[in-house]
């Protein structure tokens, strides 16, 4: 297809003979010139997400060299991260090196910048073969540029955090301003019911990840009574305790799903509302079995299964509510990044996982 008008959502940039949109294009166009409405961005590290990672360390055994050559053969075909497997990618940091004079994302040369965006819709080109990368962690030292287009979205990183911690907050942040929402609409239809009987139980479905431990926060925050955090196991369990972000902590396999639901319901459960961030396939039935009748559940892991969340659902006769987290609600990073601030809990479990990578 070629397509020399630019349209904001960066169809001008697929390569594919269909008309699809550049999160379903099999291949982008990366050339540097800018149509007026982009962005280029001076690459200094990718942010891979959990679940792209996780499938690539484990088809590859752990060997860095292979998940290394991976990702170079991902973004040399397609012109973005989109990893084949989970369908998933990750963001960026860097720095703006060229804007197009209709560009509407107010950003100026020189701005040190996170993007928004997923990996799988973002034109990128990588410069330096990953040179510095050892292919064991998900940030990944990177020089290379990327392409935002007119409906991209980007955040300026704040003068007072370290930039790999902001990486870390922003690549998650549409998890902790959805759970707000969600526990904050579950309060204010209960508080014009009158249905105040009973506390509002929150549980989050992989507490001790980055965007598991944001929603604990935001759920108690929004309102939440009761805070339940699932954890895989008890080094998880011990960090989430000592960050003190849930009232319960419990250590359940996530895609057992009677275990999890027993988990759950012997500490306070069944939830109100569930949010999901693990970032392993499996683990819906237990999501659903977890939660009250006309609850919701928030998913927010790329390894779910959507078809098996909607069967599931069905076959269990379950009258639940379930939304598809998408990554962006008005206002999510700054939100995420205030979280991060003012929660001690929030900020050490982040230092921490920071350190290790």
């Amino acid at each position: 297809m070629t397509l020399r008008v630019s349209d904001p959502t960066g169809l001008h940039r697929v390569l594919d003979e269909t008309v699809v949109l550049p999160q379903a294009a099999g291949r982008l166009d990366t050339r540097r010139e800018l149509w007026p409405d982009e962005v280029r961005i001076r690459v200094e590290r990718l942010n891979l997400d959990a679940a792209s990672f996780r499938q690539l360390e484990r088809k590859h055994g752990g060997s860095g060299d292979a998940i290394r050559a991976e990702v170079l053969e991902i973004v040399g075909t397609r012109g973005k991260m989109q990893n084949p497997e989970t369908g998933s990618g990750g963001m960026l940091v860097g720095t703006v090196e060229e804007i197009g004079p209709d560009s509407p994302l107010g950003l100026r040369v020189g701005d040190r910048v996170a993007t928004l965006v997923s990996l799988t819709l973002t034109p990128l080109v990588i410069e330096d073969r990953l040179a510095d990368w050892d292919g064991l962690g998900e940030q990944v030292p990177c020089d290379g540029y990327a392409v935002l287009f007119g409906r991209s979205i980007a955040a300026v990183i704040p003068d007072d955090l370290p930039a790999d911690l902001s990486l870390s907050v922003m690549d998650v942040c549409g998890a902790p301003a959805l759970t707000a929402r969600v526990v904050g609409d579950h309060v204010s239809r209960r508080s014009r019911a009158g249905h105040n009987e009973r506390v509002l139980t929150v549980v989050v479905i992989g507490a001790g990840g980055k965007s598991g431990s944001l929603s604990l926060a935001a759920a108690r925050r929004a309102g939440a009574g009761r805070t339940i955090g699932v954890v895989p196991h008890e080094r998880e369990a011990d960090a989430l305790r000592g960050a003190r972000l849930a009232d319960h902590v419990v250590v359940a396999d996530a895609r057992d799903p009677i275990a999890l639901r027993d988990a759950v319901n012997a500490s306070g459960g069944p939830a109100d509302v569930t949010v999901v961030c693990v970032d392993v396939p499996g683990s819906e039935g237990g999501a659903i079995l977890a939660t009250a009748e006309r609850g919701t559940v928030v998913f927010f892991s790329m390894a779910t299964s959507f078809s098996a969340a909607a069967l599931g659902a069905e076959g269990l006769a379950a009258d639940v509510t379930m939304l598809v987290g998408n990554g962006y609600v008005p206002g999510h990073a700054a939100y995420a990044l205030e979280l991060l601030r003012e929660d001690a809990g929030v900020r050490a479990l982040f230092e921490a996982r920071t350190v290790q990578a």
